[in-house]
Formats: structure tokens, sequence, C-alpha cells
């Protein structure tokens, strides 16, 4: 792979004087960017498409995370895989039976400079509906914004209400706000025509207070959908490539890993139809009855 292209720093770098060193995943026999189908309680069959290589990559280092541990924790973009590397692993994959085109993988999707050109292939080769899957951090950059445009849908992350939650949950790259997140998901979504879902994560139940915030936010956000989940899946203590996909507890077991407690079905349950009621907004998850 040659150089990767690097933009202008954001101003909200912690360091502008100075980009962080970047490894960037070499091509090799075993890693493919194309992976799946995986089945996806959210969007049905989806093949999986990894914009961002073996080394995890990634604005945020969520305490949940299914990958483990954020190998480079870094908030800059750059061309992490040549499109024509993704073209010809797509043509593989071929005949793409599969219910959607998910952009998601080692790390934060919207960080690789080429997303725009690989939703446009994911239109032109398969035809079939893309999603991409984001935590929000780079949504008030205009480049991203346009790249997105591509999409028909896109389900952004928000699990915290609080800076202390984006803290303690998140764990953003030095210098994303809760400010920053919420004003660049507004932006975005003022101008994207198409499919917007709101992901969440609850790791504990959350107090009134906490719950009416986010009632506020999401319907300034007015997203088709709500999705909640709790943590039932294990996390892996270092990077696990495999952890992409369905990975079945026999395979898991292979690695080393961490229970976190999740909500209970009924106090998750209680919480979906409450913000519900709230909202007006359609809150699905795998653990709770539609």
């Amino acid at each position: 792979m040659g150089t990767p292209s690097v933009p202008p720093v954001p101003s909200w770098f912690p360091c502008k004087n100075a980009m962080p060193s970047l490894t960037l995943s070499q091509p090799n026999a075993s890693f493919k960017t194309v992976y799946g189908p995986v089945t996806s309680w959210r969007y049905g069959t989806s093949l999986g498409i990894d914009p961002i290589g073996s080394v995890s990559t990634c604005s945020f280092d969520c305490v949940y995370c299914q990958l483990g541990a954020i190998e480079q924790h870094i908030g800059s973009r750059h061309t992490f895989i040549p499109t024509e590397r993704i073209r010809a692993d797509l043509a593989e994959a071929a005949p793409w039976e599969v219910d959607v085109v998910t952009l998601s993988g080692s790390g934060e999707p919207t960080m690789a400079l080429n997303l725009g050109e690989i939703l446009t292939l994911i239109r032109e080769m398969t035809q079939r509906p893309s999603v991409v899957l984001t935590n929000g951090t780079l949504l008030g950059d205009r480049p991203v914004q346009e790249a997105l445009m591509q999409a028909d849908c896109v389900s952004m992350k928000l699990d915290a209400v609080t800076p202390d939650q984006l803290r303690r949950v998140n764990r953003p790259v030095a210098g994303v706000t809760l400010e920053s997140l919420l004003e660049g998901m507004q932006q975005f979504r003022d101008r994207f025509p198409n499919r917007v879902d709101i992901q969440t994560m609850i790791l504990k139940p959350w107090t009134a207070a906490e719950e009416s915030a986010y009632a506020e936010i999401v319907r300034s956000l007015h997203p088709h959908e709500i999705q909640l989940n709790t943590p039932t899946r294990p996390k892996p203590l270092k990077h696990e490539l495999e952890a992409r996909g369905n990975h079945s507890p026999e395979e898991r077991s292979s690695y080393p890993t961490r229970s976190l407690k999740p909500l209970s079905q009924e106090a998750l349950q209680a919480m979906g139809d409450r913000l519900q009621q709230a909202t007006g907004i359609p809150v699905r998850s795998p653990h709770i009855r539609p």
C-alpha cells in the first residue's frame, strides 16, 4: 500500500502541530475487507465491509466494544484500504444474497477518506441497500456528510447524554465533547434525506433526568427507530478481528474475554416503553418483545 492521503488536521485535534503515529494494515492473504454474511437483529442478513483494516482504529474506545481494546485511538481521516482492493474482495463475495451491505468492521468507518467511493461501489456492484454504522464523531465534517449522501441508511451511536457518561462509556479521543458530538449529528440529520436510526447501548439503569434528556435529543434527530441494546456478548481483552461477525460461544472461548453485566430484560422493556411513549418513535431491541 502506498503512503496514505492525510487531510488537514481537524480544529479539535489535541495536537495540531503533529499528526499521531499511524499504523496501516498491510495487505495479506488472511485479511479480507469483506466478511460475513452476518445475521443482524437490526437489518437482517448483512454483508460487512471493513474500510479500516486489521489494525482496529477508532475515535471511541467503548468499554463494551466487541472488537476488544482499540489499537489506534485517533480522530483523523485516512485512506486505510484502497478502494480497488475492496472492489476485488466484493467481487469474490458475489452474488451478494443478503438484505444489506454494512460498513463497520475494525473501527469507525467515516474515518476512511474513500468512504464515498466505497458506498458508490456498493450500489453499482451489488444493487443492495447500504448501511453505515457510525459513532457520530465526524458527522459535523462536511466531506463526511457529502460521502454519506450515497448511503441508504446511517445508524448513529448515542450512548451518552452527559459528558461523564460519554467519558466513562465511549472514552472518546481528546477534543471530542458531548456538545460537538450532538451538534455534528444534528447538522448531518438536517441534510440527510434517507433513513437514520439511533443505536444505544445501555450498561445500567438510567435516571429519569437522563431518559428525559435522551428523549429530547432523539426527538430533535427524528430517527426512523431507536435501537436499544445491552452487553450480553463478552468483550475480548485484546483486539480480535474475527469478532467483526457472529462469533459463536465456542469461537469466543478461544480468546480471553471479560463479561459485562447486562440490563435485565424487564428493565430494558420498561425503558423502551417509556422512550417510545415520550418520543413517538418506535423502539426495537433483541432483548424485548416488539
